[in-house]
């Protein structure tokens, strides 16, 4: 794609050769400087040589989404007049203080999944979340689905389930974002390009300024809604080429690791939420390259029209401010975010995520109800053959079929 602009990688996250240091035992991670001015230094980013494609990605497998079992009155949440409930705007965020993550019960859990899902994404103030185990916080994760490794960001020492994002204390930090690019606003929905992306998302802060560095938000369910119908029966089927090549190669160009080989996925362009039943647009400008079965210049104008429509709903956006206990919940499979960079001071801002693994991506209520692992081990040896064919061959062997 050419059209599209330029496309943010947030260097927050990866490993830098002009400014960060290694270990005595060769493990990379931030500068000394950096690490001094840390609070939480056994959550400092590493990147561990002996991870570099050590793992691959899990075996297909049916996701079990834990607000289906669910009480909708979310009762088990609001437990005494001390947690307290407030909504950001009418459509989407909540903010919820009172009520201690590190200490949900399972059906808690089930009701959260649920509630994050009905409100995209939540605030959770005062939290401790920080100074539970390693051991612990995954043990919370995995109650909604097997962790995410990414494949490029820094992660605590010997943990490479957590993602972890690190601004260094440089005061050139800022400068250099936007050096050569007029903003640092980067929407997207987190590793798309995964076969099976991620689901539920918790992100908790560990060391902030005292403001800046808000995370947006967009609601892709609005952003669907208020298409036309003719639009929607158009794009409803279309398919998307997810990717990880250019993430993977910012990562090495700078000196650091893949643990796992890029990959591609074909993903559809409007999804189905089998949980609310409702559709929304799944593309991000990050990690989606093109419609499969449209020529160069039509995808790029569509997925153009797309993102430029998507990133304008500011009315169907949030901004999440941040505190050094705030701990955020969002469902990444309908709602994309950008971090904000609008700080100039030289203060660490140090967080980590932790993130279970959802649903294969689906159309609709039907492909959700028939899709198997075996099918879908299946379907990605079709990948690369998809991903090769002319527009032409892709129609008559695909679009045609499929009507």
């Amino acid at each position: 794609m050419t059209t599209l602009g330029s496309i943010n990688y947030d260097e927050a996250i990866h490993f830098h050769n002009d400014s960060d240091s290694k270990t005595e035992t060769g493990i990379l991670t931030v500068s000394k400087e950096d690490l001094a001015k840390t609070e939480f230094p056994e959550w400092a980013p590493t990147w561990d040589i002996k991870h570099d494609h050590a793992f691959e990605n899990i075996e297909p497998f049916k996701h079990i989404d834990r607000g289906n079992f669910a009480d909708p009155t979310f009762k088990s949440l609001k437990i005494n007049d001390d947690v307290k409930f407030k909504r950001v705007t009418p459509n989407l965020g909540l903010e919820i203080d009172g009520l201690q993550l590190s200490e949900l019960t399972d059906k808690q859990k089930d009701d959260l999944a649920l509630l994050v899902s009905k409100h995209g994404v939540i605030a959770f103030r005062n939290q401790d979340f920080k100074h539970q185990s390693f051991d612990k916080i995954k043990e919370w994760g995995k109650y909604f689905g097997p962790l995410h490794i990414h494949p490029t960001s820094g992660a605590p020492l010997n943990h490479p389930e957590f993602h972890l994002v690190y601004r260094r204390g440089s005061e050139n930090e800022q400068k250099k974002f936007f050096k050569d690019k007029l903003h640092n606003i980067g929407w997207h929905s987190d590793v798309t390009y995964e076969n099976q992306p991620p689901g539920l998302t918790l992100f908790a802060m560990l060391q902030n300024s005292e403001s800046g560095g808000d995370t947006q938000f967009i609601n892709m369910f609005e952003a669907y809604d208020r298409l036309s119908p003719f639009m929607k029966e158009k794009i409803d089927d279309l398919k998307v080429l997810h990717t990880s090549k250019d993430q993977a190669y910012f990562a090495k160009l700078t000196g650091g690791i893949e643990r796992k080989d890029p990959s591609d996925n074909i993903h559809p362009l409007v999804r189905y939420h089998p949980v609310l039943k409702r559709k929304c647009l799944y593309i991000n400008k990050s990690f989606s390259r093109r419609i499969l079965g449209l020529k160069t210049e039509e995808s790029d104008n569509l997925l153009l029209f797309l993102l430029n429509h998507i990133e304008s709903c500011l009315d169907a956006h949030v901004r999440m401010t941040w505190d050094s206990n705030t701990v955020v919940v969002w469902d990444n499979r309908t709602v994309i975010h950008t971090p904000t960079t609008d700080w100039d001071s030289s203060d660490i801002r140090h967080a980590f995520r932790v993130t279970s693994i959802g649903e294969r991506p689906i159309g609709s209520q039907e492909e959700y109800d028939n899709w198997t692992p075996e099918l879908e081990k299946e379907n990605i040896k079709k990948t690369n053959y998809y991903t090769n064919l002319s527009p032409a061959e892709y129609y008559d062997e695909v679009i045609a079929n499929e009507n």
